[in-house]
């Protein structure tokens, strides 16, 4: 079986992409699963219900959000209403929202989960060790496979994650610095791993911002407005082949463009 995980969408040239290719990368590839991180899909920061379901409806099967999950006014009167649309797991158990998601296909459970990383981070957030441990406890017999998503800013926090659920998880993924590394392997014990996935967006930017006012603000410090830049828009995503006991024996990066 194939997954699909696709780095932070920015603003509408991620969206688009993500459109356009997604329906083809499935049918070219045989892609089971696509899992997309749609926390920058509305213009560049958190998302909305009418987006999230433009994603679903081009061959997204599940979102997954990070540290701007609440960033749109309104979201968290949403949320609970998107069955698809999961919340980091290890925020505070009052906020709206699914913690995890379970879906299938052709009898296959994937379990899907993202946490947030407590280095560098604004959140306050539980310990992303242990919340994604007791989730696997509690859902243990009701899922044949596991993709786990560090949202983190420290690559070493994501790569423990990645051996704490070596042999366990399908794939470890990490997201949130929208910059890939090159570090995409399968680990011994058959846990796909990567540090980030990247952005998928525009390229010919800082992180998916137009260029100017960020390197002014770099120069200057002031404050300025960073709107989302279109040009080099690109996807990226992380495939993942795997067996039906959840094991993964293949993994590619993907950076592609329409």
């Amino acid at each position: 079986m194939k997954l699909l995980f696709i780095g932070d969408i920015v603003g509408r040239p991620g969206r688009d992409i993500v459109c356009a290719l997604v329906p083809k990368l499935r049918e070219e590839r045989g892609i089971d699963f696509v899992i997309a991180n749609g926390e920058n899909a509305a213009a560049g920061s958190g998302i909305n219900s009418t987006l999230a379901r433009t994603l679903l409806e081009h061959g997204v099967d599940a979102i997954t959000l990070g540290d701007h999950v609440w960033d749109q006014r309104g979201w968290e009167n949403e949320i609970a209403a998107l069955p698809q649309v999961c919340r980091p797991a290890n925020l505070a158990a009052t906020c709206p929202g699914r913690s995890h998601l379970l879906i299938e296909k052709n009898g296959f459970r994937l379990l899907v989960l993202t946490v947030l990383g407590r280095n560098f981070m604004g959140p306050k957030v539980d310990c992303p060790f242990a919340v994604a441990d007791r989730l696997f406890t509690e859902l243990a017999g009701k899922f044949d496979g596991a993709l786990v998503e560090i949202h983190a800013e420290a690559t070493s926090e994501k790569q423990a994650m990645g051996w704490h659920f070596n042999g366990r998880a399908t794939a470890v993924l990490g997201t949130h610095t929208h910059v890939a590394t090159a570090d995409a392997m399968v680990l011994s014990g058959q846990t796909a791993f990567q540090c980030d996935v990247g952005m998928t967006g525009p390229h010919e930017s800082v992180l998916g911002r137009e260029i100017a006012p960020v390197l002014a603000r770099f120069r200057d410090g002031m404050p300025r407005r960073f709107e989302v830049a279109t040009g080099d828009v690109r996807l990226s995503a992380t495939l993942v082949e795997f067996n039906s006991a959840g094991r993964a024996e293949r993994v590619e990066w993907l950076s592609l463009r329409a």
